[in-house]
C-alpha cells in the first residue's frame, strides 16, 4: 500500500510485449542491456519495476504505479526509449529487424490483485524454464 495525499493505493500491471515478428533477440548482452534499460526508463518516469524477465521474443513487467500513471505514456517510455538505445548499443539487431522496429505495437496489460500478485510474480520469474 502506498499513501498519496488523501488517499491509500495499490496499483500493479503485469505487461507483456513482444518483438517484432517475433525474432528471438532477446539474449546475451542485448537482453542484459534491455533489462537495464527498462529499470533506469521506469526510474525516470516515476514508476517501479518490481518483476521483469525476458524470453528471447518478448518482455514480462510487474510494474508498481501511481494512480496519475497513464498505461500507453508507460508503455510509450518502456518500448520507445528502449527500443531506440538498443538500436544503439547492437547496430546488429537493425539487420535482424527489417524496418527498423524492435517492438511489436501491441501489448498485454492487466490488472494485478493482492490475490494474483505472487502468482504472477512466479509466473514471471519462470519465462525462461516454460
Amino acid at each position: 500500500m502506498h499513501h498519496g495525499r488523501g488517499y491509500v493505493y495499490a496499483i500493479q500491471y503485469h505487461i507483456v510485449w513482444c518483438v517484432k515478428y517475433r525474432r528471438k533477440v532477446l539474449v546475451g548482452s542485448v537482453e542484459f542491456d534491455l533489462k537495464l534499460l527498462l529499470f533506469q526508463i521506469a526510474e525516470e518516469h516515476s514508476f517501479t519495476i518490481s518483476e521483469l524477465e525476458t524470453d528471447k521474443d518478448h518482455v514480462h513487467l510487474l510494474i508498481d504505479c501511481k494512480p496519475q500513471h497513464y498505461i500507453p505514456d508507460m508503455l510509450k517510455a518502456l518500448k520507445g526509449v528502449s527500443a531506440r538505445k538498443l538500436f544503439q548499443l547492437h547496430p546488429e539487431l537493425k539487420r535482424k529487424l527489417w524496418g527498423g522496429h524492435l517492438w511489436n505495437p501491441n501489448y498485454f496489460v492487466a490488472t494485478v490483485s493482492e490475490n494474483t500478485e505472487e502468482q504472477i510474480r512466479k509466473y514471471i520469474q519462470n519465462q525462461k524454464q516454460e
